[in-house]
């Protein structure tokens, strides 16, 4: 669906094109959009993603051009792989932002991440947030899932070995399995919102989650939130970035609302518009949010922006290890995207993850499981083992370094930690590209080793009859890889210890939020989604109905 951009108004007229422009369409732009929405107001979303169906989402992740975002080589996907000094993110970009790609585990964090960071003493969370993540987890269809594939018995298995299999639980997600008895794939009316949302065809188990669910199973946004405001108003302008945000009037502060300057992001500057809203959401991804604001506030646009911005930024301290059984006859592709997990000691936590049969992309990234101290020493552990592993077993090495068949014969073991660590964000000037400023990382090193997780994979691998695997970055990059990107402009108490209020207000300004996974305080060591969910409901209730 098209969406035509209104012509843009007059510097100072009284009416605005939008009550509110949202920047981003992921969980906290799409439940922005509902509420303000249901609320009255005449909502716009600026994404600068594609919008998917069924018919055009990429068959495996063999598809780059379909499944890797990166403009500039060509790749118009929703996957974007940006490598820093410090971690690697994975992000989406889609209509429905990272519920596209994303593998729907929506999980509740433990209790002691309110009372951690700056956002500690604003609220009585405990109190507070259980109502929202209810809304959230009803608005998403959260369910436990039902379907254990073969990955997840193996990931019960293995917890049995290492002694921790009473820690084992199937996953809560966002994923339509149909009513009891029904087939898989089989067509049944929308099941959540009285009619209202679109039909929905029952999961068939085939792993494609994180390729971008072809069958209408997976409960992305465009299918609740994102479809629902839509219903109501909202127009979603997919395809448009964001490239300046300022203050009308001369107050400077907000209080006359914005102009919102986008342009087509696939198309030529020369089509760039100006649009005007009394109020603006920034929902553009933890990472998005940083870079955009960081830019805005350098350019002089937002010029009072908090000196926390880009500050303390979380990646659920994680490390993606894998476990491999060349020729096996079992497909571990079937099921759904990460369907398990169980906990390794208090603070590791451990999800089983699986691609669909055929998308064996993502095995070019790993290697054999390496041992030994993050650092330059780390590739020289790393030499010691693919040795030892070609003497043992030359031609069970030869198929595990080839990434063909890497989907149906692999767990792929997701460790987080809730101990928290952090790394800040700023723009620079790259000494080989001096012509523009450039996101770049900096501060202490994020773990890229977790011993904890290391050891389990050994133990687990040695029982089980697979080959551990490590990831090329973390070996030979000191990098880790992560797609729960969290923090950079965090709630405080005031522009002193956070960009945010304890109402998503972006300090020094009016009718301006930040409302997406960069609000987050504290390490969740959950997939962040259905926080981002509840947290983005919480900001909407505080914003009154449109008189």
């Amino acid at each position: 669906m098209t969406t035509v951009l209104p012509p843009a108004d007059s510097e100072m007229g009284a009416d605005f094109d939008f009550d509110f422009v949202v920047i981003g369409s992921g969980f906290g732009g799409s439940v922005s959009a509902l509420r303000l929405s249901e609320k009255g107001y005449r909502v716009a979303v600026m994404e600068m993603g594609s919008r998917w169906s069924s018919e055009t989402l990429p068959k495996t992740n063999w598809n780059l051009r379909r499944f890797l975002w990166a403009p500039f080589a060509g790749l118009r996907g929703f996957l974007s792989l940006r490598l820093f000094k410090h971690v690697m993110i994975l992000h989406g970009n889609a209509v429905g932002g990272g519920s596209i790609t994303y593998a729907q585990t929506l999980l509740v964090p433990p209790d002691r991440v309110w009372s951690e960071g700056s956002w500690a003493d604003l609220d009585r969370w405990t109190d507070v947030m259980p109502t929202h993540y209810d809304t959230a987890k009803r608005m998403l269809g959260v369910t436990r899932n039902p379907m254990l594939g073969p990955g997840d018995l193996r990931l019960r298995q293995m917890a049995d070995v290492v002694g921790v299999g009473d820690t084992f639980y199937p996953t809560d997600v966002g994923v339509f399995f149909g009513p009891p008895g029904s087939e898989p794939g089989s067509v049944h009316p929308d099941p959540y919102f009285g009619g209202e949302g679109p039909e929905r065809r029952a999961c068939m188990g085939c792993g494609g989650c994180m390729v971008g669910c072809r069958h209408g199973a997976k409960n992305t946004l465009d299918q609740n939130y994102l479809y629902l405001a839509e219903r109501l108003g909202a127009q979603v302008f997919a395809e448009t970035r964001v490239t300046d945000v300022h203050p009308l009037g001369l107050s400077n502060d907000g209080s006359e609302g914005y102009a919102v300057h986008v342009r087509p992001t696939y198309g030529r500057a020369a089509d760039a518009r100006r649009l005007t809203a009394r109020n603006v959401v920034f929902s553009a991804s933890s990472l998005g949010t940083q870079e955009l604001l960081l830019r805005l506030r350098e350019d002089g646009s937002l010029p009072k922006i908090s000196d926390q911005l880009g500050r303390k930024v979380r990646t659920n301290a994680e490390s993606i290890l894998t476990i491999r059984y060349p020729g096996s006859k079992h497909d571990l592709s079937k099921g759904i995207a990460i369907g398990s997990g169980i906990y390794i000691d208090e603070h590791t936590h451990v999800e089983a993850v699986r691609y669909p049969a055929g998308s064996d992309m993502m095995g070019s990234l790993f290697t054999v499981l390496t041992h030994g101290k993050p650092g330059w020493s780390r590739p020289l552990s790393w030499v010691v083992a693919m040795v030892s592993l070609l003497l043992r077993h030359p031609l069970k090495a030869l198929r595990f370094l080839l990434p063909f068949g890497f989907a149906m014969q692999t767990v792929i073991l997701l460790c987080m930690q809730t101990i928290d660590g952090h790394i800040n964000m700023k723009l620079r000037r790259r000494w080989y590209w001096p012509f523009s400023r450039t996101l770049v990382s900096e501060g202490d090193r994020i773990p890229t080793f977790i011993p904890e997780a290391n050891r389990f994979a050994e133990v687990a691998a040695k029982a089980t009859g697979g080959i551990g695997g490590s990831s090329f970055f973390e070996i030979f990059f000191n990098v880790p890889m992560t797609a729960h990107c969290m923090g950079g402009c965090a709630m405080g108490r005031s522009s002193r210890d956070g960009v945010i209020d304890a109402q998503n207000r972006v300090f020094n300004y009016q009718n301006l939020y930040v409302v997406d996974g960069s609000m987050i305080a504290a390490n969740l060591g959950v997939n962040p989604s259905l926080t981002i969910t509840a947290l983005a409901e919480r900001a909407m209730s505080f914003i009154p109905s449109k008189r």
